[in-house]
């Protein structure tokens, strides 16, 4: 099957799912199209037994799309820049102590909290897996997804600072989530990925390859974003300068995956910039509105067709009694890890500045897994010697994803609404209320 017909068939499902949720479920677009495509998935695979020859052509066209490839060396780049394009850089500024310890303390320590206990936890299900995978497993759900999340708080109505925070770490813990997935999965083929040594020199290599993917990721994003400002001031016409900022992420992040960067920290810190002091010393008022319109389109679509795929990637996964087993207990473990790793910035903190009562459930409860955590688990190695392993975390991630997406997803604007009503009523109101 051509590029151009696989694109049409999943523009045209994301198309007809949108529709079906928008007039009868009403669900959010993002999570109502997951759904709509898992149920298509569950409804194909019961009709197995009944028609196998419709479920067996859906599962060849699930298979046959790269979805690791289509999100990481594709749409990953677009959408990372159109959020961090909306993201006031001054607000940001406020969070950043916040949002550093979290996109790293945080990610690292949530990478060895459900490493550590998924090692503990397989053999309880009849499941082998060596410690260095199961931190593979630990370092690829640890990150919160930028899309998921950035989906879901558009509707949620956070304040303005929790939705900073939120936002600010979704878009960083990404990069420097990838680039530790990286670094372990190195070690766990034994050092054929991208350069990681087997003996003695790990920790050096880790090191090394952090400080070129996550900082060369950064300048580089730094360098994208002068040349974008320069040429944006330089003209006024805006179709060209949507132009420019379109060849900014093409070209961007292809070179950054080239030359082995973080590609995500490029196109997050190109985005600041673009959509700060781009947006209002280099842009005409007219330049800015249709620039806006356009990457807002470039990103409902995209999330779109995202979580359509996520919903049909159901066909590629490997259920086994003891793999769901394991995955619905793992769900309790990442967040229980989630709110440990949030807990130890915000009480470290607390000594310098205050926090809205309740920050720590909500960024708990908030912290999405999406896309990206099924991309990383797809993209460890079809080889025999680590089939079992890989079989293993696929179906654990899909699992904790779904129920990111759809449960906490669901759920997050009614325990924000809580949390903000039970800050305005105030100590004294709030005690009379219980």
């Amino acid at each position: 099957m051509g590029l151009l017909d696989t694109a049409a068939i999943l523009l045209s499902l994301a198309a007809v799912f949108g529709w079906v949720n928008y007039k009868f479920i009403k669900l959010p677009n993002s999570i109502g199209i997951m759904l709509l495509g898992l149920a298509l998935s569950l409804i194909l695979l019961l009709l197995r037994g009944v028609a196998p020859a419709i479920p067996a052509a859906a599962a060849e066209f699930a298979i046959s799309i790269d979805f690791s490839e289509a999100l990481m060396e594709g749409m990953l780049s677009y959408l990372l820049f159109a959020g961090a394009l909306h993201v006031n850089f001054n607000d940001l500024r406020k969070q950043t102590r916040l949002v550093a310890l979290l996109a790293s303390v945080g990610v690292v320590l949530s990478t060895f909290l459900v490493g550590t206990a998924a090692y503990y936890l397989f053999p309880l299900f009849g499941l082998s897996v060596p410690y260095i995978w199961c931190l593979v497993f630990g370092s690829l759900i640890s990150p919160t997804d930028p899309v998921a999340v950035l989906g879901i708080l558009k509707t949620a109505g956070a304040p303005k600072s929790l939705e900073t925070k939120i936002t600010g770490e979704s878009l960083f813990n990404d990069g420097v989530g990838v680039v530790i997935y990286l670094a372990l999965l190195g070690i766990a083929v034994g050092g054929a990925a991208h350069g990681a040594d087997q003996g003695g020199n790990g920790a050096a290599d880790i090191a090394k390859l952090f400080a070129v993917e996550a900082g060369g990721g950064i300048l580089w994003g730094i360098a994208i974003g002068l040349v974008g400002f320069y040429l944006l001031r330089s003209i006024d016409n805006y179709q060209i300068e949507v132009l420019i900022t379109l060849a900014m992420v093409t070209a961007g992040y292809r070179l950054a995956s080239e030359w082995h960067l973080s590609g995500p920290l490029a196109m997050v810190v190109a985005g600041l910039m673009i959509g700060n002091h781009g947006r209002y010393l280099a842009m005409s008022d007219k330049t800015r509105e249709r620039l806006d319109v356009f990457w807002e389109l470039i990103d409902e679509v995209l999330n779109a067709v995202l979580f359509l795929l996520i919903g049909i990637e159901l066909f590629v996964v490997n259920f086994t009694g003891a793999s769901i087993g394991v995955g619905v207990v793992l769900i309790g473990v990442v967040l229980a890890s989630r709110f440990l790793a949030v807990l130890l910035p915000v009480s470290i903190l607390k000594r310098w500045r205050t926090f809205t009562p309740g920050v720590v459930t909500i960024l708990t409860w908030g912290g999405l897994r999406g896309g990206i955590s099924v991309a990383l688990a797809l993209g460890i190695p079809k080889t025999p010697e680590f089939a079992a392993e890989r079989e293993i975390i696929l179906v654990c991630t899909y699992i904790i994803v779904v129920f990111s997406i759809a449960v906490q997803g669901l759920t997050l604007k009614p325990l924000i609404k809580r949390v903000v009503k039970e800050e305005a009523q105030g100590p004294g109101d709030r005690k009379s209320a219980v």
